[in-house]
């Protein structure tokens, strides 16, 4: 691991990574890297985009996600 990587890729945030927004058939959401598989049951709805733009447009569509 190079001393710049996150130790959970799900959480990086910086100018090179890239985040789709999921969504499952009971309308739970999903933050997800771009660079990996998206299981099934899940579909992309928004992105790809920065971290923090896919949290932001998550929670103005849904604002009760984060207190689930």
């Amino acid at each position: 691991m190079t001393g710049d990587a996150p130790a959970n890729p799900f959480d990086a945030d910086g100018p090179t990574s890239a985040f789709v927004v999921l969504v499952n058939e009971r309308h739970q959401h999903s933050l997800w890297p771009l660079f990996a598989s998206v299981p099934d049951g899940w579909t992309v709805v928004y992105g790809p985009c920065p971290r923090a733009t896919a949290l932001e447009w998550v929670t103005a569509r849904d604002a009760g996600v984060l207190a689930r």
